[in-house]
């Protein structure tokens, strides 16, 4: 299934994108599309046979915005320099397991939101990423299995990152990832059993037109049940929690001098294989992140 929660700021409402492509109202069956429904298989049960059976009314997507796809994220895990691609063009070390940040929760915003430029930035950068969405509570999972068992589905997701803020202000990353709408996240929460292969999906980014990233999440260092199994030794994954599972090459920290930051004005579009494009337009903020 296609997820996805439509509607201005605050007031979104759930729907699911049927396969003919027609939007449909999911409000009548449930409130919202967050963990509580993730982890509970008998609604998402009766979701799909509504689906199936051709009982969801449409909806008129025409001017309708889409929101962030989950709602009540608890927290947004991110693993760096998960690419080989990635790792060989910023001249870094492969890593010998996962590096883990955080960013905030109140970073996510709709695909086709507004992305701020922080106040003093010299350095924002782009990463298009597979995000996890957690399905069930995780904590020391032992195996593949059981990890791919607690994903309740995949989302796109843009890193948005200023990487001044990141690298060159006293070694935390988290300073570079959390400015407010550095996380577009969306169109679509697509359910795991649509994506029998999270290692075989081709992930693109363009800037402004020029495509900039063009990878597959082949490439990735630690693959998608790698990360759910390891972040799980470390902190309690909960429904509805999402996880940023790293970027391929491309991004502007890796071309040559000078580097094509990002500034207001200019759009990022991004997609990845079966789960939806993004539009971002960046838009300068006169204030304190």
């Amino acid at each position: 299934m296609k997820l996805l929660r439509v509607g201005t700021v605050g007031a979104e409402r759930p729907a699911l994108l049927d396969e003919e492509g027609v939007l449909r109202d999911l409000s009548g069956l449930v409130p919202d599309i967050d963990g509580t429904l993730l982890a509970d298989d008998e609604k998402l049960a009766r979701i799909r046979a509504a689906a199936a059976a051709g009982d969801l009314p449409a909806l008129d997507a025409a001017g309708l915005r889409t929101g962030p796809p989950v709602a009540r994220i608890g927290k947004i895990v991110c693993i760096g320099l998960n690419y080989h691609d990635h790792a060989r063009e910023t001249g870094a070390p492969t890593p010998e397991e996962p590096i883990i940040f955080m960013k905030a929760p109140d970073t996510v915003v709709g695909p086709d939101d507004t992305v701020l430029v922080p106040r003093g930035s010299v350095k924002t950068d782009w990463e298009v990423e597979l995000a996890v969405v957690i399905g069930r509570t995780a904590r020391y999972l032992e195996t593949d299995e059981q990890a791919l068992a607690a994903v309740a589905g995949y989302a796109v997701a843009h890193d948005v990152s200023e990487r001044a803020f990141q690298i060159e202000r006293g070694g935390q990353w988290d300073k570079g990832k959390n400015c407010e709408t550095f996380n577009p996240l969306g169109p679509w929460l697509v359910t795991a059993d649509e994506v029998p292969d999270p290692q075989a999906l081709g992930i693109r980014l363009w800037v402004n037109g020029e495509l900039k990233q063009d990878g597959t999440t082949a490439e990735q260092i630690f693959p998608v049940a790698e990360v759910v199994r390891y972040v799980s030794q470390f902190m309690t994954l909960y429904p509805g929690d999402v996880i940023n599972t790293g970027t391929p090459a491309g991004v502007a920290m890796g071309q040559p001098e000078p580097k094509p930051y990002l500034k207001p004005g200019d759009v990022v579009e991004l997609e990845i294989d079966g789960l939806g494009r993004q539009r971002t337009q960046l838009k300068a903020l006169f204030v304190d992140c």
